[in-house]
């Protein structure tokens, strides 16, 4: 397919020709371990390099022999879907020692190999640190004792390390997101929407007890996802009392026609005096204090299983092509180093600096500064307690302030899973902070028709998990009825907006920016917060929904794909949603492993489509069963599904069948994932905040009236932080006809896919990860991976 150009050409600037890299995973295993191998691999030899696997960890580099492999193109084939990690992992007792380290390097040198890549946790990666820091040390011995020549230890005389957090507990300072992080929330997810049926059949009481270690990451992101009664976690044990508090929480909410309670313990949880607080106990205290039929389920190791979720298969091989891009531009003077996320930006950290804040934790709790412990967690932990605080405990209605507004919330646009989470965030932040909250139903359809009414705390109860939209959503945009929307925003008295949705929310307020010349009412603070599949709307790199739609996207590519093992060569046509933007389709094909993807945003013709068939037929011809290709919707009007699926399977005849499958709305339905439900919670809540704010400073002489630039705005993540843009300002940056942005950030991981395809592409690596260090908060709250 066409390049556009880029910066730099990686592999005239980086080459590995006469390097070795091996890979390894250690420790507990992870979801997206696989996709982190695979990415490892397939960079490494594009370059140049040798790869090798060391199977069962740092037990293999030590055992040596068998366990370490040479790694080809297709030993890395059909991995990328499978949970776990199929090189092995152990966790070894003669690596802690000098003798088992000794064993290990002789190993390494007899391969050539002095460029790790180490997957694992904070124990594994000190583990390589000090192996890396007695590396000379070590080849000194081994000449010595005559294992090695004596030319060896020039040869070999450093070893480069770079590490990736392979962990479902995210527990490493530092990184936003953890390799097996969202997979795992993904499996605490399904169970507890699963229990939530049962337990509203019985009316009963579950306590769940999630894994984590010393991190209650798992079980406060499960609980801000689910929307639980309470959650117990080790960074910020319960005040004494907490019992009896308890206790009367879920009392209230049984009173208030809630028919469970869902209570989530972190499995480290502890009490004031750093005592543990286990399932049992909870569930005799509420069957004692409340007589509430009440069970206990662990989720135990269901959360470590399973195929990786789409964002750990994107994060992994994201980190696999960056840690190999780091191994190259290392020197024997830098730092061993962790590779990671933060925001949707790659970032490399001096991997003891990780390591000593991630210490710096557990001491924190252990001195019982709990505080500190969380503020050393990062931003987006302390941001998820916060946020979870604010939507679970109501305070009573005497200590709500009365702030005299109305503040109205609407979705707009094509439904989008994790809407219906974002419209309860926004409501009881905006209870919380005293306003009158109305809910718009049908979009600005029910809005001119007055389908307006008061929405109250307990009426979003249990919406943070539904699909779609409970409020109703329409396309109509306002500038036909602005009359008629006056005059319903005038009779109930509504002093500000928030609207969830997609491109035609932005079309929203530009509209009602723009009736603001003829009607007051519209001089009200108004804020947009992104909610749509196709992620498309400009001044955002992420919307609420697009993660659910790449995760359907990404299961129905691996059943396809699955449904031809045994058979025949095949290859498999896919069309995804997004109109005219490509994001679907690109995310999509990096995380299923696609052979190619055509996008409106990469112009293609004939020649290219010919490139592509030729591509995949040379593969199927040495090594691969089952090709993939997907194509947007709009990539091209000429070029249909149907036309590249006659085109592939006539030029493939002899070699490999073809199917086509339109994947359909099936990417708009189901239940939101976990990150849209954290994204669509937090967001929202910080969009409502800002509306408090604005309420405040624009209201003078007994009304509210803004009619300034900055007070009509979208809250989207840019790189690293969630900021308020005004929408005005985003007219330039937007591409009207095709209803895109005109420069999107996900284009920069097309190379990554085809590399990964194994096609010769050109690679910027201008935007690769520097090496930072770790600040304990950074100045903006990075919460992409706000995700969560």
């Amino acid at each position: 397919m066409a390049q556009p150009d880029t910066k730099k050409i990686f592999f005239e600037n980086l080459s590995g020709a006469g390097k070795a890299i091996a890979v390894l995973t250690s420790g507990g295993d992870a979801q997206g371990m696989n996709a982190a191998v695979r990415a490892v691999v397939r960079m490494g030899l594009y370059v140049g390099a040798k790869v090798y696997f060391i199977h069962e960890g740092y037990q293999g580099m030590v055992d040596g022999g068998e366990n370490i492999k040479e790694a080809t193109w297709e030993s890395v084939s059909s991995m990328l879907q499978v949970g776990g990690t199929v090189i092995g992992s152990a966790r070894c007792k003669e690596f802690r020692n000098h003798e088992g380290r000794l064993k290990a390097a002789h190993n390494l040198v007899q391969h050539g190999i002095t460029n790790l890549c180490v997957i694992g946790g904070d124990g594994s990666l000190t583990g390589a640190n000090l192996f890396r820091e007695e590396w000379s040390g070590l080849l000194g011995e081994l000449v010595e004792q005559g294992l090695i020549e004596a030319d060896a230890v020039q040869k070999y005389s450093a070893l480069h390390i770079v590490g990736m957090v392979g962990s479902i507990d995210n527990d490493f300072c530092g990184t936003d997101m953890t390799i097996g992080t969202d997979s795992a929330l993904h499996r605490i997810i399904e169970v507890v929407d699963a229990i939530m049926t049962t337990a509203q059949s019985h009316q009963r009481t579950f306590v769940l007890e999630v894994m984590g270690r010393h991190c209650g990451y798992l079980a406060l992101v499960s609980a801000l996802a689910c929307g639980a009664d309470w959650v117990l976690i080790p960074e910020m044990p319960p005040e004494d009392g907490w019992e009896d508090k308890m206790c009367q929480k879920l009392s209230a909410n049984r009173a208030g026609m809630k028919r469970l309670n869902i209570i989530i313990v972190a499995e480290g949880a502890i009490d004031r005096s750093n005592k543990p607080i286990t399932t049992d106990y909870i569930k005799n205290l509420v069957v004692k204090c409340l007589g509430f039929d009440t069970r206990v389920t662990i989720l135990g190791h269901v959360q470590r299983g399973g195929t990786p979720s789409a964002f750990d298969r994107i994060l992994a091989s994201r980190m696999g092509v960056e840690a190999v891009l780091a191994l190259l531009e290392t020197t024997a003077n830098t730092p061993a180093c962790v590779v990671s996320l933060c925001g949707n930006q790659s970032v490399r950290l001096p991997l003891m600096e990780c390591v000593q804040m991630t210490q710096e934790v557990q001491k924190a709790m252990d001195e019982k500064r709990f505080e500190e412990a969380v503020k050393l967690r990062g931003r987006s932990f302390e941001n998820n307690l916060k946020t979870y605080k604010l939507l679970a405990h109501r305070k009573p209605e005497s200590e709500l302030p009365n702030s005299g507004f109305n503040v109205a919330v609407l979705n707009v646009g094509a439904p989008a899973a994790g809407m219906n989470a974002a419209v309860r965030s926004a409501v009881r932040v905006g209870i919380s902070e005293g306003h009158k909250m109305f809910a718009v139903s049908d979009g600005f359809e029910g809005f001119y028709k007055g389908q307006i009414k008061e929405i109250k705390w307990a009426d979003v109860g249990g919406w943070t998990g539904q699909g779609g939209s409970l409020l109703g959503t329409k396309r109509t945009l306002p500038a036909k009825h602005v009359e008629k929307i006056a005059e319903q925003m005038r009779k109930h008295n509504i002093n500000a907006l928030l609207i969830v949705g997609g491109f035609e929310a932005f079309l929203s307020l530009l509209e009602l920016l723009t009736a603001r010349g003829k009607y007051d009412e519209f001089c009200v603070p108004m804020v947009m917060v992104p909610a749509t599949v196709s992620n498309n709307v400009p001044g955002s790199d992420l919307s609420i929904g697009a993660d659910t739609a790449l995760n359907a996207i990404t299961t129905t590519c691996d059943r396809i794909k699955q449904s031809a093992s045994g058979t025949k060569r095949r290859v498999f046509i896919i069309e995804t949603m997004g109109g005219y933007c490509g994001y679907l389709a690109s995310v999509g094909g990096l995380a299923a492993g696609a052979d190619a993807a055509y996008i409106y945003e990469e112009s293609f013709d004939i020649r290219d489509l010919q490139a592509n068939v030729e591509h995949l037929t040379e593969k199927m011809k040495t090594s691969i069963q089952r090709g993939l290709v997907l194509r947007n919707e709009n990539c091209n009007e000429n070029y249909t599904t149907d036309f590249i699926y006659q085109l592939y399977s006539e030029e493939g005849k002899g070699v490999f069948d073809s199917r086509k499958n339109v994947l359909g709305h099936m990417q708009q339905g189901g239940a939101p994932s976990p990150f849209d439900r954290n994204f669509g919670t937090k967001i929202s809540a910080k969009a409502m905040q800002w509306v408090t704010k604005k309420l405040v400073e624009t209201f003078r002489q007994g009304r509210v009236f803004a009619n300034t630039e900055d007070s009509c705005c979208l809250l989207g993540m840019r790189r690293r932080a969630l900021v308020f843009q005004p929408v005005v300002q985003l007219k330039e940056d937007t591409d009207f006809v095709h209803r895109i942005p005109k420069e999107q950030w996900w284009l920069k991981l097309r190379p990554l896919m085809k590399i990964l395809a194994k096609y010769k592409t050109s690679y910027d690596v201008s935007d690769s990860g520097q090496l930072e260090h770790v600040v304990r908060n950074r100045p903006k709250e990075s919460d992409a991976s706000v995700a969560m």
